[in-house]
């Protein structure tokens, strides 16, 4: 049994409870997504298992999951890197917001989600188990496809995504050298 962590608007732990039973109650709990670029500044972008619970076969960010009870939320996402994409890479936390979004299955998300952004120009080795594809991909490019085709992208990554969208591109550069917008 896996359990996530619920929490308050302020990201204050009140409970815990056992996954599934959270996202069919629609109580808010801890996630975190991960963002990771290449030296090109490319986003490693995955397509998700088709056998996931759900979002299964639309492509989102890096990887994302949720920290297990007392996890520290820096270890839990780089976990969860290694686990999906078989990469490691230094992380830091850019931001983090709550959304709720009802999903198939009858599933409700409501997460207050940490973003990390990293870099690396590793060739993910992914978990099949979570991961159908993968594709490093022009940021220009992807916010074009996420305007034609927003059905093949998971809730979450179009919220973060807008974002950069919205004009904080920084988020999404390892530094201002790097980031055309400066």
């Amino acid at each position: 049994m896996t359990e996530v962590v619920l929490v308050n608007e302020l990201d204050e732990v009140v409970g815990t409870m056992e996954k599934m039973e959270a996202h069919q109650k629609g109580l808010l709990h801890r996630a975190f997504s991960v963002f990771i670029l290449n030296s090109k500044n490319e986003l490693l972008i995955q397509q998700r298992a088709l056998n996931k619970y759900h979002s299964g076969g639309l492509w989102t960010n890096t990887c994302c999951s949720h920290p297990f009870p007392g996890e520290d939320l820096k270890h839990a996402a780089e976990r969860r890197l290694y686990e999906e994409m078989g990469i490691t890479c230094q992380l830091r936390h850019a931001f983090h917001f709550i959304y709720h979004a009802h999903l198939d299955c009858e599933l409700i998300e409501h997460e207050l989600d940490h973003v990390f952004i990293g870099t690396t120009d590793d060739i993910p080795r992914i978990n099949t188990n979570e991961v159908n594809d993968f594709a490093y991909v022009n940021l220009n490019k992807l916010q074009d496809q996420l305007s034609k085709n927003p059905e093949l992208f998971t809730v979450w990554f179009k919220i973060i995504f807008s974002r950069f969208r919205d004009g904080t591109t920084n988020l999404f550069y390892s530094d201002k050298q790097n980031n055309p917008d400066t």
